[in-house]
């Protein structure tokens, strides 16, 4: 394998961690964050200390990479501003942008009434240029509340518009097979 897990003994694995084993898989190992549980990916002839060390490893890098990637409520605040002023000029300023990890089944949403939008923080770990969409999105909401053709109009101002609704709509297929069974 390319990377080695590091030679500590480890401890036991977490009950919010899934590990999918899989006899495809030769030499890698993968995780990523699904909501609130984080799936391991790996090969199925691991011993169950490779799998635990595996298991500590992955969990290492994606708590890195999330903190290396987390975004603040206030300069999501101040992104959403900036692109509002680039795509939406028309649009309102938003009272508030924050990050809530309530959201499980939407990436964003936006209270026109008091000019507030969340966004999911399952965005966090996905690509900066998908988050801008989600705000772009939410952003459109605080002039049209509903998905007309006047908000579709607005959404698709931003140039990446297409590309981001697709990236979405591939993780939401991805988050519902059941990877085990192949």
């Amino acid at each position: 394998m390319a990377d080695s897990p590091p030679r500590s003994t480890p401890g036991p694995i977490p009950p919010y961690v899934d590990i999918r084993r899989s006899k495809r898989r030769k030499r890698t190992v993968s995780a990523y964050r699904d909501g609130e549980r984080v799936v391991v990916l790996m090969p199925d002839r691991l011993s169950a200390a490779e799998e635990a060390r595996w298991v500590e490893t992955m969990l290492a890098r994606l708590e890195k990479q999330r903190s290396r990637s987390r975004v603040s409520d206030e300069k999501l605040l101040s992104r959403a501003h900036e692109l509002a002023c680039r795509h939406l000029p028309e649009v309102p300023e938003p009272a508030s942008v924050r990050w809530v990890s309530n959201q499980n089944r939407r990436w964003g949403s936006c209270t026109p009434a008091d000019r507030s939008i969340r966004l999911s923080t399952r965005l966090q770990a996905m690509p900066a240029w998908v988050v801008d969409y989600v705000l772009i999105h939410e952003l459109a909401h605080l002039v049209e509340p509903a998905h007309n053709a006047a908000f579709w109009e607005l959404v698709h101002r931003y140039p990446k518009a297409e590309r981001a609704e697709g990236y979405l709509e591939g993780v939401s297929a991805a988050s519902s097979l059941n990877l085990d069974e192949f």
